[in-house]
């Protein structure tokens, strides 16, 4: 089931991704994939690993044709305009693509010069790049005495310096702590306020998630959902009650049968959607006396809304 997504037309659309297939053998990474992203948004592809949010950022990057379909940047087409996407995109990978053994700077000219950058002008660049992201004062220092904070800025600085249209982040803020998460998205939202950066992001993390504009929820290489933030949360509905239990299969069935809910098990718990969810806690007390060990109580998270399109947990997903 998908969450209609904001209608755009094709000069508003900087990505357009028209039933996109891949398969490694028999093996099918991504199933028709179809969807749009507008000029100047953040995009999030959030899905578990192994879930096909790698392979299409690969075929998005040029580094793998797709099987079947078609996808286009800017309006040139991935698979018979790689040199065009090129120079539309900024790449950021998971992996961190510098030279630990040359400096900051170093790393910053050679990226240039594959952009055709040189001399006064790419100098120029460079200093303006590390300066948004705070690492104009470290230009100088190898890359392996940098943390892994630093080393994550100069990436992005990386792949910045050519002024892309697009960048392509691929689980940007894995392994960070929260404060250089924090100073990555910074870095990030004032790109796109300065010069119109559209962002698209893979992540398997709720708290990245939360920050993009609309989010593509992916399973097994197929589109789930589709949607803002709070649209997709408010597609959930009411509220969430997870109780734990000793035998949280034989209470999910009894209370299907005695309140006629919709109650399911995840993750170990007994999970039951209920509008005016705090009024159905004393009844499921009264219903069951001493089964129930613990009861909380929320408004839908994103992960609330995974579990309803997929009937489990993002790590559980994890292939």
């Amino acid at each position: 089931m998908t969450v209609a997504s904001v209608p755009s037309g094709e000069a508003d659309d900087i990505l357009v991704v028209d039933g996109l297939r891949h398969s490694y053998g028999e093996t099918l990474a991504i199933q028709d994939l179809s969807f749009r992203m507008q000029r100047g948004e953040i995009f999030g592809l959030l899905g578990p690993n192994g879930g096909g949010k790698t392979t299409l950022f690969r075929i998005l990057s040029t580094l793998l044709a797709p099987t079947a379909g078609r996808a286009s940047i800017g309006g040139h087409d991935v698979v018979r305009e790689p040199q065009e996407v090129r120079r539309q995109i900024g790449v950021v990978f998971q992996a961190p693509s510098l030279d630990v053994k040359l400096t900051v700077r170093e790393n910053m000219v050679h990226q240039g010069h594959l952009y055709g950058l040189h001399g006064a002008a790419l100098d120029a660049r460079i200093d303006e790049m590390l300066g948004r992201v705070a690492m104009r004062e470290r230009a100088d220092a190898r890359v392996e005495t940098l943390s892994g904070g630093m080393r994550r800025r100069v990436d992005l600085a990386k792949g910045l310096l050519h002024r892309p249209a697009l960048v392509l982040l691929d689980e940007p803020t894995t392994g960070l702590d929260p404060g250089a998460r924090l100073d990555l998205w910074s870095y990030v939202s004032d790109a796109r306020k300065r010069d119109g950066l559209s962002v698209l992001i893979t992540t398997h993390l709720m708290e990245d998630a939360e920050r993009c504009d609309r989010l593509l929820i992916v399973e097994r290489g197929r589109i789930v959902a589709l949607g803002t933030p709070d649209a997709l949360r408010e597609s959930v509905g009411g509220d969430v009650i997870v109780a734990r239990t000793r035998d949280p299969e034989a209470l999910a069935v009894a209370v299907r049968e005695r309140f006629g809910e919709d109650a399911s098990v995840v993750d170990g718990a007994l999970r039951v959607r209920r509008a005016r969810g705090p009024e159905f806690v004393p009844q499921l007390f009264d219903a069951f006396p001493g089964q129930i060990e613990a009861v909380s109580v929320g408004k839908p998270t994103l992960e609330d809304v995974f579990i309803q399109y997929t009937g489990h947990r993002l790590w559980d997903g994890e292939a």
